[in-house]
């Protein structure tokens, strides 16, 4: 019966090991646009468009002209298409040159980034344009510019 006891209180204090514990932080982890949850107003939509390509605020009367244009066509992605291609085909549109934009990408990524979404861009983001802009030479500033005028994160502030 000793044994029995001396094997079972060997066996109990040889199988139990200390496990180890790990501690973690805790990290506040949002999504990139997770603050925009409003859709802009088709004027908020106008004047935050102009300014962003023009780096001047649009005058009263040119918004209320585009704001019942585009009211009056009923499909507002069409029409912010057709005011967009209007704005890009304006003589002092402020777009890089494509050479330019090629020189730089990293800085014409961020640039852009912060002027139509006002956030800084992630990694990930950051590393699909730069592959997408080596893979993509026919690629233009305006071609950009436009992408990120239509997107969805721009219609939300």
């Amino acid at each position: 019966m000793n044994r029995i006891i001396s094997l079972v209180l060997i066996i109990l204090f040889t199988s139990c090991v200390k496990e180890d514990v790990y501690e973690l932080n805790t990290i506040q982890s949002t999504s990139y646009n997770a603050n925009k949850n409003k859709i802009k107003s088709t004027n908020q939509f106008i004047s935050i468009l102009y300014a962003n390509l023009f780096q001047q605020a649009l005058s009263a009367n040119e918004l209320v002209e585009i704001s019942r244009c585009i009211e009056s066509i009923g499909d507002k992605e069409v029409a912010h298409e057709i005011v967009l291609s209007n704005f890009l085909n304006k003589e002092y549109v402020l777009i890089p040159s494509d050479s330019l934009m090629r020189e730089d990408l990293n800085l014409f990524i961020e640039e852009t980034y912060k002027r139509f979404y006002i956030r800084d861009i992630t990694e990930a983001e950051r590393e699909f344009f730069i592959n997408f802009f080596e893979s993509n030479p026919n690629v233009s500033a305006e071609m950009v510019y436009m992408a990120f005028s239509l997107s969805n994160e721009y219609q939300y502030y």
